[in-house]
Formats: structure tokens, sequence, C-alpha cells
């Protein structure tokens, strides 16, 4: 009995033991579990609800620019993109250097990363590289569980597929900046999506809204490797709307080809009924397509240091003084003054003595008996001298303001400069100084204080051959349905017969004896009128002229403008155009051949049958 006693004994107290054991488990875990269900139960419950539903912004695909005929100036590549989420993360570098392992990441992605994580608030998700390629992505999917907070997004890129001839005009997109991802914080949250591409130039920017569209979201439920599993709601995207311009795609690439050929020139045409741009070109340009993944240091130094400037448009933002196409503006505001009419005449010595200066014509030695169809044809210059003296700056400042000088056009491009038209009242307000009779005689050929745009010397020719109609030019036809342009053209109050003599001296240009001649168009029904001009850039000194110094001698920069603006064909006018040869020479040898050229193969395209617009 004694020794069952003992046996009984033993086995209760080990049975104390291990039941006292149990229980002071029990009690720890129920303790943890008290602790986590009560004490930090909000904070599980918020962690185990985002790790099974993930809430995702869909961005929509960016509209398409397209041409009048429906060619495609700006579409959307499939795009593959790594992203992360600095919050999900311990240690965001560690993150990134165990990417580095599985694909190709450089360091400047990882030093954008880490930098755009400060700039950023940290539940923004960032973009780590674009451009992935399948096997990329099949590496990161197999890699998810070991690489908390990144994942890969199915986006897009954009793309211009014409490159350089409509860079200028179309423009690019890029990401957005630091102030907009602040301001998207209470107002547009797809701004914050990563990698997500706004315009930033040309009417990539202009029209950005329209081209944007509408965010969708999805609900996706993944599991703690943050794999999907399933979806379990979704509102699909709206797409932005698609832009169709007046552009003609072949065209435009005709006149960028064409305009290669010169250092530094730009050219616009427009049909002069309704102020249709068919083709708006700067040289020398650039890629867009560069932008849109991102340009490098080294390529965004050789674009913004390049003495040419070729991230300028310059049909819409080059501010040159218009020279001699200027003239017809200064011939209409001397008929309508008075101060001239169609038999005026005027000796031409070859230069005109004004109080103690003499100023000089372009032909040394003077064109003789001049009357105004013969000035214009033969580009006098004293004729317009001695009209100016008479006529007056603030005439011919508001006869340049009606012709569409000194002023904005709305092209819808937002680099368009306003240009300059002085006179009295802004030669005290900016000089604080009066205007002198000399500055008219100088204004009167287009030198002087006087800045204009290409876009406006076109507008100027197509108001002086469209019957004096206030037309304005434009590039933005449709955005998705919806016509852009309602605008209806008045008359700008001319005497018909003022602009036909005018328009008489234009064509003339392009007769035998005219500065223009030597470049006609011989084809029959498609000849042009037109205006050659050579705008000073640096004034040659008496001493210099002596010297034996011509224009070809000067640095390039120092070299006169070339301009030239024309509109055909002759007897019919449908197309203006205005060309610039920047330090080119002289209007006519240098301008006028590029304009020919533009014309013509605009006539043999045109561009005017295919109607755009409503009916």
């Amino acid at each position: 009995m004694d020794r069952d006693s003992e046996q009984v004994e033993s086995f209760a107290r080990r049975a104390f033991f291990v039941g006292a054991l149990q229980g002071a488990v029990l009690t720890v875990l129920g303790g943890r579990l008290a602790y986590l269900q009560i004490a930090q139960g909000e904070k599980y419950a918020t962690l185990a609800e985002n790790n099974r539903v993930n809430l995702r912004i869909l961005p929509p695909a960016r509209g398409e620019i397209v041409d009048r005929f429906g060619v495609p100036l700006a579409i959307n590549l499939q795009n593959f993109q790594v992203v992360i989420v600095p919050e999900r993360v311990e240690n965001l570098e560690k993150s990134l250097r165990e990417l580095q392992q599985i694909i190709t990441l450089g360091e400047g992605d990882i030093k954008r990363t880490l930098r755009d994580a400060k700039r950023n608030a940290r539940f923004v998700a960032l973009q780590v590289r674009d451009n992935l390629s399948w096997d990329e992505v099949s590496k990161i999917e197999l890699n998810l569980p070991d690489l908390p907070g990144i994942s890969v997004q199915d986006g897009e890129v954009r793309s211009y597929p014409y490159k350089e001839a409509t860079a200028h005009l179309i423009g690019y997109v890029g990401r957005i900046s630091e102030k907009e991802v602040k301001a998207a914080e209470t107002s547009d949250p797809l701004l914050l999506v990563p990698g997500f591409l706004i315009g930033k130039n040309g009417l990539e920017k202009a029209h950005d809204a329209a081209l944007i569209g509408a965010a969708g979201k999805a609900e996706i439920e993944v599991n703690v490797h943050g794999r999907e599993v399933r979806q379990l709601g979704r509102v699909p995207s709206v797409p932005g709307k698609r832009l169709t311009l007046s552009i003609d795609a072949e065209l435009q690439r005709f006149v960028q080809t064409r305009l290669a050929q010169e250092r530094s020139a730009s050219a616009v045409i427009m049909d002069v009924h309704t102020g249709e741009i068919y083709a708006l070109a700067s040289h020398p340009s650039y890629n867009p397509n560069s932008f849109s993944h991102g340009i490098s240091a080294m390529e965004w130094e050789q674009l913004r240091d390049d003495p040419a400037h070729p991230l300028n448009n310059k049909v819409v933002s080059g501010l040159y003084p218009p020279g001699s196409t200027f003239k017809m503006v200064t011939a209409l505001a001397g008929l309508e003054a008075g101060v001239i009419n169609q038999h005026t005449t005027v000796s031409c010595p070859g230069h005109y003595d004004f109080g103690n200066t003499r100023f000089h014509c372009w032909k040394k030695g003077g064109h003789g008996s001049v009357n105004l169809n013969k000035a214009i044809a033969e580009s006098c210059d004293v004729y317009f001298y001695k009209m100016s003296t008479n006529l007056g700056i603030d005439r011919l400042a508001e006869m340049s303001r009606r012709m569409g000088y000194g002023q904005k056009l709305d092209i819808g491009l937002p680099e368009e400069k306003a240009g300059l038209v002085p006179d009295t009242k802004w030669k005290r307000a900016a000089r604080d100084d009066i205007w002198h009779a000399g500055e008219t005689i100088v204004a009167s050929i287009g030198q002087g204080y006087i800045q204009t745009t290409p876009l406006q010397m076109v507008t100027m020719t197509a108001r002086l051959v469209n019957g004096g109609k206030t037309v304005r030019p434009w590039v933005a036809g449709y955005a998705g349905e919806k016509f852009l342009q309602s605008q209806t053209f008045e008359s700008i109050g001319l005497n018909p017969r003022h602009l036909e003599w005018v328009r008489t001296g234009m064509e003339n240009v392009m007769q035998p004896g005219g500065t223009g001649y030597g470049q006609r168009i011989k084809e029959p029904g498609m000849e042009m009128g037109g205006k050659s001009g050579t705008a000073q850039v640096k004034r040659i000194t008496k001493a210099e002229r002596a010297a034996g110094i011509k224009q070809e001698d000067l640095p390039w920069h120092h070299r006169h403008h070339a301009l030239f603006v024309a509109y055909a064909p002759l007897h019919d006018p449908r197309y203006a155009c205005a060309v610039v040869v920047e330090h080119g020479g002289g209007g006519s040898a240098v301008a006028a051949p590029v304009a020919r050229e533009i014309l013509l193969e605009c006539q043999k395209r045109n561009p005017a049958q295919k109607k755009i617009g409503p009916a």
C-alpha cells in the first residue's frame, strides 16, 4: 500500500506541475490575445483590411491628336512600370537595392526615387522604372512575396510618330512637378498615379483638360504576400477626347524638311478665308519622345544651350522687325489717311534727307520716279520714308493693329507672344521720352522698335488678300465631337480699292522688275504674289561700309533676317504663307525660295478640299 501511495502522490505532483505549466502558458497566450484584441485591436484591424483590399486608381487613356485627315500625330503605346509605396517598406533604399538584384536598375533611377520620396507623401506610389520588358515583368511577379510595397502596373507612354516635324506644334508630356503633386492631394488624385504624364508644352498643354479624361477605380483583394486574389469592384476610366487639328501632316513634314536646309528658320501657312493653319514649323527642332521617357540631363543641356534655340516655337514666339514686308501696312495707312493715292509719285535718288539725317534706300543710286505700285514691287524705301513724315506714327500703329500686329492672336499655343507696335503713348510710358519724327521714318519700313511674329505676318497677309476680313488663325478643330471654332470674321473697314492697289503691287513683286521675280511659281494657275523683307539686326557703321565690310562678313548672329510673305493662287487667293530665315541675309534670295516651294506643295496637296468643321 505504501508503494502504491507513493506512486499516486508522484503522479499527482507531475500532473499538478504539468497543469500549472499549461495554465501559465494559457495565461500568457490569453494575456497576449487580450492585448492584441483590446489594446491593439484597432491597429491590426486596419492593417488586416489594408492587406485584404487595395483601392487602385485606373488612369484613363490620353486622347489621341490627329491631323485633318485623321492621321495620328500623338498616340499611346503600352508601357509596363515598376512602382513602390514608401509607407509599405521598412527601408526604401534597401528595398530598391533588392529590386536591383532582379532587374536592371540604374543608380540614377534609385537616386530619383529616393528624391521623389522626400518630396511626396509616404502613401504616394513612386515610379521606379518604366519600359519594362516581359522578362523583367515576369521576374518581378515571381519575386513579389520578397518585395513588399513593390508592384508592376500596366500603363501607357505618349508617342509622336512625326517626331521633330510636329514637336513645336504638338508639344510634349512630362511628369508632374512637386507643386502640381501638392495641389493634386486636395484636388485630382489622378495626378498622384505613378508615372502619370500631363501636357507640358504646345497643344498637349493647351488642351490638357480635354486630353486627360477621367480616372476610374478598382477594389482588389490581395493576400498577405501582396498577390491579387480577385477583383471586388470596378469603375472604368473615361478616355480623353480625341483632338482633331487643321494641320495637314504630310505638308507639315514637307515644310519641316525644307526648313532643315537652313540653320534657323520658321514658316507657317494658313487659309485666308477660314483661318485654318495647314502647317506651322520651326527649325531646329527636337524629338518630343525624349520627354515622354524622361529626357537625360545631357540632352536637355544640349537643347537649352543651342544658339539656334531648338526649344522655341519661332512661329509664335520669335520676335523680328518685319522689314519691307511691313510696307503694305504703311501703304494702307497712307491711303486711308489721304497722304497718298494710287498715282502719288516720289523721286528716289537713293536716299532721303530729313533734318540733319540721311536715310538710305536699299538700292544704291535709287529707283528714280516711283508710284505706289512700283514702290511695293521694287521695294523702294524712299517712297515710304517720305510718306511717313506726313502720316505720323499713331495712324501707322492703328493700321498695324487692325492688320493683326501688336497682339496675341489666340491660336491656342501657350508660348505665343504679342510683339510690339510702338506709338507716342508707348514711347512716353516705356522710355519716358517723346516720339521723334525720324523714328516714324524707320518704322515705315518695318525697322526700329516694332517687333512681330511670323504668325502675325501671315495673318496680315491673309487679311490683305481676303477682302479685308478679320480672319484669325487656329489649329485645334475638334475636341471629341465638339467643334472648338465658332468665330465669325468681320470687315476691318478698309476701302476695297486700297486693298486692290496694294495687292497689285504684291503681284508685281513676282513680275519682271519686281524683287521676287526670280522666285516666282511658273505652274499655270498656281502663281503667287508676295513681298520680301530684310530685317536689320546690326547696322554696319559708316567706317565699316568704307572698309568694304558686308553682311556676309559679319558673325552669323549679327547678320540680317530674311523674310517673305506670300499668297496663292494669284487671282483667287486661298493660302497665305510667311517665312523667316534667321540671319539668312536678303529676303528675296533666301526666304522667297522657301515660300515658293511651300505654296507650290500646298496647292498640289490642296488641304482646303477636306473640310473641317460643321457643315
